[in-house]
This record gives C-alpha cells, sequence and structure tokens, in this order.
C-alpha cells in the first residue's frame, strides 16, 4: 500500500474516529443484572471488535474480576452505575496492562471513591476522564499523520514499487508501535514506583506493632 496514498491516511484515521466511547449521560443510574450490564456493554462497545466473535465483557470475566477484587462485588446480584464505570476502565486497560497491574491502579479508587466515600464521586471522575480523552482524538490524528508521512519517506532507494510500500507500511506500524511501547513501560514503572511506596509505609506500620505489643504487656506487670 502507497503511504503517499492520501486515501489510506483518511481510511486510518476515519477507523480512529470510529472509536467507541461510552458517554456519560449513556450510563444508567439504575441498577442492573449481569445479563443486563453485559448486554449494555456489547450495545455500546460492539462495534471496537476487531472479530464478530469477540467478546466485549462476560460473566465469566465479571465474575473473576469480583472475585480476585480488581471489581467491588455486587449488592443482591446488582451492579450500580459505579460498578459500571469501574467495569469500562477495566475493558480499556485490560488492552495494555495485565490484571495484576489493573489492580494496583483501580484498587485506590474503589477503596477511596466508591458508594460515595470520597468528596468526589465515581460518576464526576468518568467525566473528567472522558473529557480530557475526548480532546486527545485530534493530537493523536496529528500524531498518526505525522508518523505516516515519516514513513513514506523511508526506503526511497528500493526501487521495486511492491517492496517499498510493504517496507513502508512496516515502517509505519513499527513507529506506532514504538509509540505503543514506550508509553506502556512508562505507565508500568508509575505503576509499580506507586506501589512500592505504599507496600514500604504497610510495612514499617507492621513491623511497628508487634514490637509495641509486648512493652505495653510489661508495664501492666509493673503496676500490679
Amino acid at each position: 500500500m502507497d503511504m503517499e496514498n492520501t486515501d489510506f491516511i483518511k481510511s486510518v484515521l476515519k477507523n480512529l474516529s470510529k472509536t467507541e466511547y461510552i458517554k456519560p449521560d449513556e450510563i444508567p443510574n439504575i441498577d442492573l443484572y449481569m445479563d443486563q450490564v453485559t448486554t449494555f456493554m456489547e450495545a455500546h462497545l460492539g462495534d471496537a471488535k476487531r472479530f464478530e466473535d469477540d467478546k466485549i465483557l462476560t460473566k465469566t470475566m465479571i465474575n473473576n474480576y469480583a472475585k480476585n477484587d480488581l471489581l467491588p462485588p455486587p449488592i443482591k446480584k446488582k451492579y450500580s452505575k459505579e460498578h459500571i464505570i469501574a467495569l469500562i476502565f477495566i475493558y480499556y486497560y485490560k488492552n495494555i496492562l495485565s490484571i495484576n497491574d489493573i489492580k494496583k491502579l483501580i484498587n485506590p479508587l474503589t477503596d477511596n471513591f466508591f458508594e460515595g466515600k470520597g468528596a468526589t464521586s465515581f460518576d464526576a471522575i468518568y467525566k473528567e476522564i472522558y473529557r480530557l480523552e475526548k480532546a486527545q482524538l485530534l493530537n493523536i490524528s496529528k500524531d498518526v499523520t505525522s508518523k505516516s508521512e515519516i514513513a513514506s519517506s523511508a526506503f526511497e532507494n528500493v526501487k521495486n514499487s511492491k517492496d517499498r510500500d510493504y517496507l513502508q507500511l512496516f515502517a509505519f506500524i513499527s513507529l506506532l508501535s514504538f509509540d505503543i511501547v514506550l508509553k506502556k513501560h512508562i505507565i508500568e514503572s508509575i505503576i509499580d514506583d506507586l506501589l512500592s511506596d505504599k507496600t514500604a509505609t504497610v510495612e514499617k506500620t507492621t513491623e511497628k506493632a508487634p514490637k509495641e505489643a509486648p512493652k505495653e504487656k510489661a508495664k501492666k506487670k509493673d503496676k500490679k
């Protein structure tokens, strides 16, 4: 495929524009049963599937998330609006991060803000993230266009047009992939750093507890 062909890059950007996002006002304000949750996710994110048989979210996935403390358990087999928001975050993150990393990232969110625990509601958090991500689409389009132009200038010395077209397409995909890999490493490093700080605090607290306990008992004996 000719990387200099404007129709090609238009097609790439058209696919980008089709990226599905669940708008904040589309999330139900009522609690849903499992089947309703999977139907909702399929209806709103179905176009993002690569293959027809792919599943956006299954009952097994949701049950596993709850069992592994990635998702707060349902209340009387029903999932709230906050559950749906958490599942949306998990859906996007699972494409680039391990379940363990997602847990490290999502747990503070559910621990501190789920069911109105924090000063900011889950709904407000989702609206803000949605606003920020939508604003990035133009920047992403510009970046993809820039990378296609860089790739189209590569392998100009290859005389065979078919070979040149393939190598330029390969260069384009490599540039996009390199960007993803770098950002993935950055995300993982941030998660690891945040986790290590939190773990260190917990360990210090745990170490102090058994040392202080004997002192308290000793004092009581002296008083007797």
